[in-house]
């Protein structure tokens, strides 16, 4: 997802609570590489070392002195191997739902090739069946022409379909660090998630906030992975604290 208005009223993009960040803090929200109105110029996939390299290197271009990011899904794992690779250049994390990939055994990856490819041992994407999937209910639709109207109108029509096969690796596959990582981070960094998330499980939070060396861990009752005005706000008290 960008940050595309089409996402404001869903659980699943911060794009709703920005204006609530917007009351403490300057808000710098990038689409990312190849998502939304960002481009990918080089083509092909973009690594979550990429990703990281983009947001360090905006953070230089805006003249930000130790941003603090924060990041929900996949936004958290490219925040927080910023803090891992960049500490002296963060001020503060936000994983909001976003640590699973550093397990190397984690569910998330036999979900994404699910999800992506089709199938539970695929190796590249099929978008066949990534829209097939999507067909399951009237809910999942209508998420599915949402992604096609947010990727297509920046970036033409059938560009979900490239974008698909440029993410797949990036996200069927390990980021290449582990919780263990997490005790390179010097910025304060919080852990945020709900009991009921599908794809972050707590137990998994607590071993990565035991790994900090400066954390915060907030689990959030009946909550799934989506983001909600609680964990924004929950955010928010956290980043004035530290930020």
């Amino acid at each position: 997802m960008s940050t595309n208005p089409i996402w404001a009223k869903t659980p699943f993009s911060y794009g709703s609570h920005v204006e609530a960040f917007t009351k403490h803090f300057r808000v710098i929200a990038p689409d990312t590489r190849g998502a939304g109105r960002t481009v990918n110029p080089s083509g092909g996939p973009a690594s979550f070392a990429q990703l990281v390299d983009d947001v360090m290197a905006l953070s230089e271009a805006l003249g930000l002195d130790r941003p603090a990011i924060c990041g929900f899904s996949e936004g958290g794992i490219t925040a927080t191997i910023a803090g891992i690779r960049y500490p002296e250049r963060v001020r503060a994390i936000v994983n909001d739902a976003g640590y699973d990939m550093f397990n190397p055994a984690a569910p998330t990856f036999t979900i994404m090739r699910q999800i992506l490819g089709g199938s539970p041992t695929a190796t590249q994407a099929d978008p066949v069946a990534f829209e097939n999937g999507f067909h399951s209910s009237e809910q999942m639709r209508g998420v599915l022409e949402m992604l096609k109207l947010d990727h297509e109108a920046a970036q033409g029509a059938g560009y979900l379909t490239s974008y698909i096969s440029d993410t797949f690796d990036r996200i069927t596959q390990s980021p290449g660090f582990t919780f263990e990582d997490f005790a390179r981070i010097t910025a304060p960094m919080l852990i945020l998630v709900g009991d009921r998330d599908d794809f972050c499980s707590p137990e998994e939070g607590v071993v990565a906030y035991r790994t900090l060396q400066s954390g915060e861990l907030a689990i959030l009752p009946g909550t799934g992975h989506v983001t909600t005005p609680q964990k924004v706000q929950i955010a928010i008290d956290f980043l004035r604290r530290h930020a």
